[in-house]
């Protein structure tokens, strides 16, 4: 038996860096998720990463400054928690509902809950978690 070479496929690099005018539309769009959520200003800053509490507040009156990288990230994953909501629920009050609902399969917490622990992590698993529920995997 001979062996035969093997055809290499280059990874794809296709993952580019969030623009700074992307992340600027990525923290007005958090601020109105946000309120489509009902969040407490506390909980909005828990989910941001632990901003402080007059960052936020500026960024609800429009004053979006200098977003680092670990914040976009973290924007991004809280988009697609909100995009995976809306595939699941027609009725888009029903998804911004949910999230603080008590949900068996999250051990009896919302979803709300688990993503306060305030780790990258816990936004990306619950995004991971949303999209396995619609089936996107």
């Amino acid at each position: 038996m001979q062996l035969q070479p093997i055809v290499v496929t280059p990874a794809a690099v296709g993952a580019t860096a969030i623009t700074e005018e992307e992340a600027g539309a990525l923290a007005r769009t958090t601020v109105n998720l946000f309120k489509a959520w009902s969040l407490t200003d506390g909980e909005a800053c828990i989910l941001l990463g632990g901003m402080s509490p007059r960052t936020w507040a500026r960024w609800k009156e429009g004053l979006i400054g200098r977003i680092d990288r670990d914040l976009r990230m973290r924007m991004a994953h809280l988009m697609g928690i909100h995009k995976g909501l809306r595939y699941l629920f027609s009725e888009p009050s029903r998804g911004y509902a949910w999230i603080r609902k008590p949900n068996a399969a999250l051990g009896g917490q919302s979803a709300l809950d688990l993503m306060l622990r305030g780790e990258m992590s816990d936004l990306s698993a619950m995004r991971e978690w949303i999209d396995a529920e619609r089936g996107a995997w």
